[in-house]
């Protein structure tokens, strides 16, 4: 009855760990795609800004003169803001990027502490049953060791049944006699 529930217990800890290698490949895998996303973030933002800013260098004259006209100052402010506005944006994007890396990595820390915790525990349980066992069948093994050694006795002496399921012995009559009274006399060999 105890070997099944520790073999049902090993078999729901068996479960456990392998839901928890899946989790923890899910986390790797999306931490590993998040990673290369940033990357290519990184990688595509000074294109960006190149990119930005040629389109902006190639229709600056034009727009100067119309800001000139307009008035030189507020439209410097507006392309200050802009450009103000669309970097806090970056800056913004790439902070909550950090910040779902980061718990992405904290969740994948704990995780791995869990599953060590279980294959801890689940060894402690294996060791501490098979130590149970050990000592169950030494004793087992003690208690059968009496049982050996008179059917030893049986099997060397020449014992039959005789009548009714008596037992009968062909004695040895030249050694010596045993018990309280000489009541008990040696079986012969056989």
């Amino acid at each position: 009855m105890q070997t099944e529930e520790l073999n049902a217990l090993i078999d729901k800890t068996a479960t456990l760990m392998v839901q928890y290698e899946r989790r923890g490949a899910h986390i790797d895998a999306r931490l590993q795609a998040l990673g290369e996303v940033l990357q290519g973030l990184t990688q595509q933002l000074p294109g960006v800004v190149r990119v930005s800013t040629q389109d902006l260098l190639q229709t600056l004259p034009g727009e100067m003169a119309d800001t000139v006209r307009a008035g030189l100052g507020q439209s410097m402010g507006a392309y200050r803001q802009s450009l103000a506005t669309a970097g806090a944006g970056i800056e913004q994007a790439a902070q909550v990027l950090a910040g779902q890396i980061s718990q992405l990595q904290e969740l994948h820390r704990r995780l791995l502490w869990k599953t060590t915790g279980a294959v801890l525990i689940t060894l402690a349980l294996l060791l501490g049953g098979g130590a149970w066992l050990s000592m169950h069948y030494a004793k087992v093994v003690r208690d059968n060791q009496l049982s050996a050694d008179l059917m030893k006795a049986y099997n060397s002496a020449d014992v039959v049944l005789c009548g009714q399921g008596e037992l009968c012995a062909n004695v040895d009559g030249k050694r010596a006699r045993y018990g309280e009274r000489g009541q008990y006399q040696p079986v012969r060999s056989r």
